[in-house]
């Protein structure tokens, strides 16, 4: 039994630094944004999280789709550009395994125009651009109906509900609701009356909320923008530290003090 148990203990104390190797936290991680403000945020967050030994790699998107795919497939550690009805909109979509894992900032979403100051102005058949991916697209055919510009049926566009424009029940100014990709919406702004911006590609495109638009999301809604890591990482150490440089006083007076409003702290 003696020569069993020497023989057995080389391996067990193999088999146990293996297992601690493998569990030894990451100092280096990367984490998906969005270019523009997200971008610059990031660096705050990336400035934080290095006083805490966690040294970050931002990696940037031009798209809403890439980010949710990277991080699915291993080549990020976390990403952070959407909110939560469009992370459970991808999770039913794809069948990701991906989990939010603490809260960033909520960016407004906005009806812009460069050719009308209000809504009063939008003339009969005006043609109106919205995101045509279901939670955004969401929020934009519920921000024109708070304008007074439609009315949706009811039931849809909360809860879950995601409208879309054959949702639209009452349209008195006739509008034309031209679905496009979240991205090509700031380019596609000139032929249009107005368009749903995401505040992202609003800042991109030098796209003022409070110069630029004839319409706004309220500040404090279910749209706040979260963190997301898959869900075998969720309780792991190195997440903690990155919720906790972003959540950190220094990011939420950067966010306050660089974007005046237009984005605000939801932690």
């Amino acid at each position: 039994m003696r020569r069993l148990i020497l023989k057995t203990l080389p391996i067990l104390l193999l088999a146990t630094a293996v297992a601690g190797a493998h569990g030894q936290d990451k100092t280096k991680i990367k984490v998906g944004v969005s270019v523009g403000n997200a971008e610059q945020t990031f660096a705050v967050v990336k400035k934080v999280a290095a006083r805490d030994g966690l040294d970050i790699q931002i990696i940037t998107f031009s798209d809403y789709l890439q980010p949710n795919e990277a991080l699915a497939a291993g080549d990020l550690d976390a990403n952070a550009f959407q909110h939560k009805p469009f992370l459970d909109s991808q999770i039913k979509a794809r069948g990701y395994k991906i989990v939010p894992v603490g809260l960033t900032l909520t960016a407004p979403l906005g009806i812009y125009s460069k050719k009308y100051k209000n809504v009063d102005q939008l003339p009969i058949g005006a043609s109106i651009g919205i995101q045509n991916d279901p939670s955004n697209g969401n929020r934009a055919l519920l921000l024109l109906q708070k304008a007074g510009l439609i009315k949706l049926k009811p039931g849809v566009g909360e809860n879950g509900v995601n409208a879309t424009p054959l949702d639209v029940i009452e349209n008195p100014k006739k509008l034309k609701l031209i679905e496009l990709d979240a991205a090509q919406l700031p380019r596609s702004l000139d032929d249009l009356a107005a368009a749903s911006i995401n505040n992202d590609y609003a800042f991109k495109a030098g796209l003022s909320l409070q110069r630029d638009t004839i319409a706004v999301e309220d500040a404090r809604g279910p749209y706040a923008n979260l963190i997301a890591t898959r869900a075998e990482d969720k309780d792991k150490p190195w997440v903690k530290k990155l919720v906790k440089a972003y959540q950190s006083e220094e990011v939420r007076k950067f966010i306050e003090t660089e974007f005046k409003g237009s984005l605000i702290p939801a932690f």
